[in-house]
């Protein structure tokens, strides 16, 4: 069944609900889930024309599936890229960005703020297979210029960043990236499409976990890269048959009805993230705050025109120690104290999960990679959820009244 053509472009809160694939001949609203591992071929001369990517259709689970094509088509139109490609997981996206874009011999410059396991991925893991990184200040502009070589073929930064939100300057990332012919790639998943577009800023690759504000309800693992049409059907794509990084249909299918709600969630997890800022930058055993939606955030300005003036639902908190063995075992306390929100690593949930990243989502790295990267023993992670904001501050409050 064909779906009419609209007559104008959308709005990005209509392609939200609407953009997928056809409809089947049987006429459902809501997309279809499509559990097949391989397709019935119209004749053999047209498999022959599939598998040679000469004719459009779907030959086999790893290569395509229909459900899979809704989630790709509605988080590009969202991101306002040509075309995306689903991945199994973030970390499996980044995975397949790293291996269709660098070969031995090449270099690339990451912001050492990431992600612990991107850090390692990326500085350790591809390291092996000769990959050259440099790990930079994610804030210093001029840090980035000096790092690119004569080999560098990729930049790649997380704004804000996982977990202290520092936020780079999209556009002048972007503009260091293609002066010296490489590309720029960013990790989109604390802002999602719903509070900023990397691309409009520049960006050629917009990576996320869909795992986290995509799905917004912590039940399945997803991951996806957003890029030129070009990208994702000559690089991407054919890594994602022989490498079989693919996203499942069901994880799509869940994932793409969770981009139904994002706009209407990000807001109202934001508004939560900002009251509780403000209640934290006040509390007496909180000694700084990490949140882009507040005035004192180094690059709150930036971030504010980056991402339409939302700081997101993330932030992080250090307490007050005086030394890091001090300052773990009060972190733990305040996380121990905790009866209703989640002690939990993950984030992007409609529950507020609240972790201490040093020993979990950073505990891989070294002592000197965290001091780098600003993790200190000290310090608590929130992504805050849909819970009412006083019985968030009441829960964190067991833990950080009696550090008064």
């Amino acid at each position: 069944m064909t779906q009419p053509t609209p007559p104008r472009p959308l709005h990005r809160d209509t392609l939200a609900v609407r953009e997928a694939v056809a409809r089947s001949q049987y006429g459902e609203n809501s997309e279809a889930l499509y559990l097949t591992s391989g397709y019935v071929q119209p004749s053999a001369e047209a498999a022959a024309r599939r598998f040679a990517g000469d004719e459009e259709g779907y030959t086999y689970g790893r290569y395509g599936n229909p459900t899979v094509s809704s989630f790709e088509q509605r988080l590009a139109a969202l991101e306002g890229t040509e075309a995306a490609i689903g991945t199994a997981s973030g970390m499996s996206a980044i995975l397949m960005m790293c291996l269709a874009l660098l070969k031995a011999g090449d270099h690339i410059v990451c912001s050492r703020s990431m992600f612990g396991s991107t850090i390692r991925l990326i500085g350790t893991d591809l390291a092996r297979f000769g990959v050259e990184s440099t790990f930079v200040s994610q804030t210093d502009t001029a840090a980035w210029q000096a790092a690119m070589r004569s080999n560098t073929r990729l930049l790649f930064a997380e704004t804000p960043t996982n977990p202290l939100t520092e936020v780079c300057d999209i556009q002048a990332l972007a503009d260091i990236a293609h002066n010296a012919g490489a590309l720029l790639a960013l990790d989109n998943c604390f802002a999602t499409p719903a509070l900023q577009r990397p691309v409009l800023f520049g960006a050629d690759i917009i990576m996320h976990s869909g795992t986290k504000y995509l799905d917004g309800q912590g039940r399945v693992m997803a991951g996806a890269l957003c890029a030129s049409q070009a990208l994702v059907t000559e690089k991407f794509l054919p890594l994602l048959k022989s490498g079989g990084m693919s996203l499942a249909p069901f994880n799509a299918w869940v994932v793409l009805k969770g981009l139904e709600t994002l706009d209407l969630r990000m807001r109202a997890q934001s508004d939560q993230a900002l009251a509780l800022a403000q209640w934290l930058q006040d509390h007496p055993a909180v000694s700084r705050v990490y949140y882009p939606g507040l005035a004192s955030h180094p690059q709150h300005v930036l971030a504010m025109a980056q991402q339409s003036g939302v700081g997101g639902a993330v932030l992080s908190f250090d307490v007050k120690a005086a030394n890091p063995e001090q300052a773990r075992a009060r972190a733990f306390a305040v996380l121990d104290a905790m009866q209703v929100l989640s002690l939990s690593t993950n984030l992007g949930d409609t529950k507020t999960l609240a972790a201490h990243p040093a020993s979990t989502s950073h505990g891989r790295l070294t002592e000197p990679q965290r001091q780098a990267a600003g993790i200190g023993q000290g310090l608590i992670r929130v992504a805050v959820g849909l819970e009412h904001i006083d019985d968030i501050k009441a829960d964190l409050a067991l833990g950080l009244d009696p550090l008064s």
